[in-house]
């Protein structure tokens, strides 16, 4: 709880804070790790930029500033919405320390499927809810091969937004995730803002050997560091 690994600024197009407030909240936070977090596509060029940025701030004792980039997964073969040079660079002194791979979309088997999409597939009878709940977990263990030094974001977060829940999850795919993630050594997110994974994901990955760290997913630098939910789950 004195660690927060996924924190956004304003080089995300959707947060409000500058590295700096936030690198300034995460020691007022007595936080002694923070992973300063920006969104990226394929088409992304402000990486280094962004990389430059947080090197450049000022060393604060017993505060761990580590980077990362937020990146989709597009697709069942798990491909990532990342420049591929930033990939390419993960844990180099001049790339980020980990993607940090998001369902933000269900990664089909044609590529990522929306919300709306994948809802419209299974009234159609053309996908089934598990087929949905295995193409996440597919797409998710083969992004986490891929990228090498990953860390699963907010994992299965797409899932209610498609009318399933964690519970839809067998307790084999979590173990077959469990596997990957405990071979390349990737860390999941105990996610503030998504409130996910819930305790019977956690206690299970857990056991598995999974590293489990929380996040706050923060787009303020108010909610950096700030646990409720994760602090009681």
């Amino acid at each position: 709880m004195d660690e927060d690994h996924h924190v956004h600024s304003t080089f995300s197009d959707d947060a409000v804070s500058t590295l700096a407030e936030n690198l300034d909240a995460a020691h007022r936070a007595g936080l002694r790790t923070v992973r300063m977090v920006d969104h990226v596509r394929v088409s992304t060029t402000y990486v280094p930029q962004m990389l430059a940025a947080v090197r450049a701030l000022p060393v604060v004792e017993g505060l761990r500033v580590l980077t990362g980039v937020e990146a989709k997964i597009l697709d069942a073969r798990g491909a990532i919405d990342a420049p591929p040079q930033v990939l390419a660079a993960l844990g180099t002194p001049d790339g980020p320390d980990r993607v940090l791979l998001a369902d933000h979309q269900v990664p089909g088997t044609d590529g990522p499927w929306s919300p709306s999409t994948t809802v419209r597939m299974v009234a159609e009878g053309r996908v089934s809810p598990s087929d949905v709940v295995e193409l996440v977990v597919t797409g998710t263990l083969r992004a986490v091969e891929r990228a090498g030094r990953a860390q699963v974001a907010h994992p299965f977060s797409i899932l209610p937004k498609v009318g399933l829940t964690e519970d839809d999850v067998p307790d084999a795919l979590l173990d077959d995730l469990a596997r990957v993630l405990v071979a390349t050594g990737t860390p999941v997110e105990v996610n503030e803002k998504w409130r996910c994974p819930g305790v019977r994901v956690t206690d299970r990955w857990r056991a598995a050997g999974v590293t489990l760290v929380a996040s706050t997913d923060a787009h303020r630098a108010d909610d950096v560091g700030v646990y409720r939910w994760v602090g009681s789950s």
